[in-house]
Parts: C-alpha cells; structure tokens; sequence
C-alpha cells in the first residue's frame, strides 16, 4: 500500500507530539523510574512522555490515511505570535511587582489583540472570569504564595 501525505497538519502535529514525547521519556531516564509499586521521580514523567508518542504516531498515521481530509499548513501569522508571546513575557515581567489579578488583566488583554474578532467587552469578561478561576484554584486552592495585588496597594 502506498501512502502520501494527505493532511499536512495532522503529519506535522503528530511529529511535534513525537519529538516532545521522546524529549520527555529520554529526559526522565535522568531519574530513577523505580516500579509500578514505587515509583520513583522519573516514572510519571516517562510515561506520560511514551503516551505522547505513541498519540503522535497516531495522528502522523491519519494524516497519511486515504480518508484524510487534504490539509495543507498555512504560513504562521508573525503578527499574531508576536502578540501572543509578548502577553507572557509582560504577565511573567509584571507578576511580582504587579500581582497576579493585574498581570492576568495585562495578559487576557494584550493577548486579546492576536484573534481577529478582537473585541474590548468580550476580551474584559474573560479577563475577568479568568482572574476570578486563577484565584479561586491558585490562592485559595493550592495556596500559592503568589502577590494577589500591586506591592504599593498590599
């Protein structure tokens, strides 16, 4: 039988997952894995990184499928990376001086100028929702000793 690639995306995917599920299984090798009956730090991590090949191959195999939908990669958008990347730098930079509620905002909000049906009321209301879960499972939660306000305000 012979196979070509149908969908570029699931073959790329599928090799992305592969690669970083390899890095983590080889990675963990730096640990000691123990047993099923003691586990020991590298155990989870090997695992988890052996699952991600085996669903990479999985996918990469799809896209060579003759059932597969023809699927072609598009150019990335610089533009919109550039947002996206940018929003996380500011959220890790503003995070300590600033706290967590106002790096969120800062991160929802300039991240919210990468989609193309940006909008100012949407992008707010998540901003907010996402404050409201962040504090509720990481402060109240787990208890993470993170600022939840500005330095000058606490």
């Amino acid at each position: 039988m012979k196979y070509r690639i149908r969908s570029q995306k699931d073959v790329a995917a599928g090799l992305i997952y592969v690669l970083i599920g390899a890095g983590f299984a080889l990675g963990a090798l730096n640990y000691r894995l123990g047993d099923p009956a003691r586990m020991g730090p590298g155990w989870f991590p090997f695992w988890i990184g052996v699952l991600l090949v085996i669903v990479g191959l999985f996918t990469a195999f799809t896209g060579v499928q003759p059932a597969a939908v023809e699927d072609r990669i598009k150019r990335p958008e610089l533009r919109t990376l550039a947002w996206v990347i940018g929003a996380v730098v500011l959220f890790g930079v503003l995070l300590q001086p600033f706290g967590l509620i106002a790096s969120l905002f800062v991160l929802v909000m300039v991240s919210g100028f990468a989609s193309h049906e940006f909008g100012w009321g949407s992008t707010v209301l998540l901003a907010v929702a996402l404050i409201a879960f962040s504090v509720g499972v990481f402060i109240y939660g787990i208890s993470l000793q993170i600022p939840l306000w500005p330095s000058f305000i606490r």
